[in-house]
């Protein structure tokens, strides 16, 4: 099929590195890797940091021109047989993809879309709506986890829904590695204000409380709080901490294969692809069960999830992992197998066309 792609938060081509970019890359791969034709449709993000946001009225005029746009080129040029929407939300509606299907008579999907009731009375209200008539609207939705797909059907009992879980290209992490570095901690994630930085803090105070232990820490990343994290580590002696800064992603595979751990506590991560990076280099994970953490990260299997805000438990799943080094290596190479069987680039193709073909029919392939 030919299909058109639209990632309202942020375009597969935005110059800044995270993992909304890196999901958007890797559902095109695998609409690619089924033998699809992928055009990503607008450049246009919705994105909005506020209820009340002065840009409300631009975006939304944007949106419009973008719709006609679309709707005027493809009368000239073969039209799409599908649209894919990837991570609809309260601050980033999808404002193009409904009225563009509907006029066109095509199948609209979203992934990652969410919804929950509480934004409903913080001023959220019509993007809310307008996430709940596309939902509604759309052929199926791919839900990346658990939360996300009770929320949907909680808002559209009438919605249409399968589980997708999240995936990465497994290609560039090969085999196990050896051990070159077991008390080798390691962790990638930005430096930004929120809940980023509130793991930082909760990863700060759990290596205190473990600060007789033998261990070091790796910091791959950057961002604007970048002078406030280091701060957060100042009180350990200068050689227990090494920052990298910003990496690319065959550098990030080198570290984490010469790594022991990964620790990243996770506050309020969506999933994290950094987990299932992590995970695909051979190491355990120490996070905490929270949002959809549980989602990439299997408890007692390939890494120990911690309950949420529990510091005390933190610091010491990682005392455990440091100590066991039978256990941190079984954990390590169960979470290799878990990636590369179940959440490679090539499971999730397979799986998405299977999703497609079932919601869609064969006969609308065979057009």
């Amino acid at each position: 099929m030919k299909i058109a792609f639209y990632a309202p938060l942020k375009s597969p081509n935005h110059p800044v590195p995270s993992g909304d970019r890196l999901m958007a890359r890797l559902i095109i791969s695998a609409l690619e890797m089924a033998g699809h034709k992928v055009e990503i449709a607008s450049e246009l993000r919705s994105f909005r940091p506020t209820p009340g946001d002065a840009s409300s009225a631009e975006i939304a005029r944007k949106a419009a021109e973008e719709t006609d746009r679309l709707l005027e080129k493809w009368r000239t040029e073969p039209r799409p047989d599908l649209w894919f929407t990837y991570h609809p939300y309260y601050k980033t509606p999808d404002l193009i993809g409904p009225p563009v299907t509907a006029s066109l008579g095509i199948p609209y999907v979203t992934a990652e879309a969410s919804y929950s009731r509480r934004h409903d009375a913080g001023g959220w209200g019509e993007n809310q709506r307008l996430i709940a008539e596309a939902v509604r609207q759309a052929a199926v939705n791919l839900c990346f986890t658990e939360r996300d797909r009770i929320g949907l059907l909680d808002a559209v009992p009438e919605g249409r829904y399968e589980r997708f879980l999240p995936f990465i290209d497994t290609a560039h992490f090969g085999p196990p590695a050896d051990e070159a570095a077991p008390h080798r901690l390691i962790t990638v994630a930005m430096m930004r204000r929120g809940d980023k930085f509130d793991s930082y803090v909760m990863l700060a105070q759990a290596l205190e409380l473990i600060r007789d232990r033998e261990w070091t820490l790796t910091v791959i990343g950057d961002g604007p709080m970048r002078g406030e994290v280091r701060t957060l580590f100042s009180a350990f002696d200068a050689g227990r901490i090494t920052w990298l800064g910003e990496r690319s992603t065959p550098e990030i595979v080198t570290e984490l294969r010469a790594g022991g751990i990964y620790v990243w506590p996770g506050c309020g991560e969506a999933y994290g692809l950094a987990y299932l990076e992590a995970q695909a280099a051979g190491l355990p994970v120490i996070a905490q069960a929270t949002a959809g953490v549980p989602e990439v990260v299997m408890d007692g299997v390939t890494g120990f999830l911690t309950p949420e805000g529990d510091l005390s438990a933190q610091a010491d799943a990682i005392a455990r992992l440091l100590d066991d080094d039978q256990k941190r290596r079984a954990m390590g190479k169960a979470a290799h197998r878990f990636v590369h069987d179940e959440r490679s680039l090539s499971a999730a193709s397979k799986r998405l066309e299977a999703i497609l073909r079932k919601h869609l029919g064969d006969s609308y392939y065979e057009q």
